[in-house]
């Protein structure tokens, strides 16, 4: 009777031991983060298209994650040549925003991009200070006049703006707050041309009709960004 006991009792223990989840080696632990996730924003000045191929980031654990974004930049094509694509503006949106859900605040984010303009395929390493960093956990005292409320918010979003001739430029954005530049970077050509080579020089699509009449009237305002 007492083995019986015995042997009950251990399948009970047992039992209640592999209910408990297994830590996982492999897979790292979430970001420790005032906010469920922040995000990655892309952009482009009138009528310059871009198709992004690619955004990875290396956040600072060190761990490493591709394609984590891209497609179409958010953009502004006003007919009739109305709009102006010469240099940034002064105080720029999110751009096309996607959450880096998992992720952990990042170290690196590299875009490869088609500017649909020249066309050229570019490339481009966005290193992240610890001052963006430490800026993206510290809450903010926050009006935002469209609802007319005073909260604490945090710039948690990373806008990045794609020109042609290969430019970036970054910013940290929070809704209601005033955004920060974080710098400008020159990427370089990718000698693999779009999609690396596996299109056969081809490009995503030419750029579309409105951008092309001012492509067709206008230089490209290289020094501009």
């Amino acid at each position: 009777m007492k083995r019986v006991l015995l042997a009950v009792s251990l399948l009970i223990f047992l039992a209640g031991c592999t209910s408990q989840p297994v830590p996982d080696p492999l897979r790292p632990a979430p970001p420790d983060l005032p906010y469920r996730t922040w995000e990655i924003g892309l952009l482009a000045p009138s009528y310059m298209e871009v198709w992004v191929e690619s955004v990875d980031v290396l956040d600072q654990r060190g761990i490493g994650y591709y394609r984590v974004h891209g497609g179409v930049s958010s953009i502004q094509n006003p007919p009739d040549n109305r709009g102006d694509p010469r240099g940034w503006p002064a105080r720029p949106g999110g751009g096309k925003a996607r959450p880096m859900t998992g992720i952990d605040l990042p170290e690196i984010v590299f875009v490869r991009w088609q500017s649909l303009a020249e066309p050229q395929t570019y490339r481009v390493r966005i290193d992240i200070p610890d001052w963006v960093r430490e800026e993206m956990i510290k809450p903010q005292a926050a009006y935002c006049a469209w609802r007319d409320a005073h909260e604490t918010q945090y710039r948690d979003l990373i806008t990045v703006g794609l020109a042609p001739g290969g430019i970036a430029k970054a910013w940290l954005i929070g809704p209601c707050l005033e955004p920060i530049e974080i710098g400008r970077f020159v990427g370089s050509i990718h000698p693999e041309g779009p999609y690396e080579g596996a299109s056969g020089g081809l490009y995503y699509r030419p750029p579309s009709e409105h951008a092309q009449r001012y492509l067709d009237t206008h230089e490209i305002p290289f020094d501009s960004w």
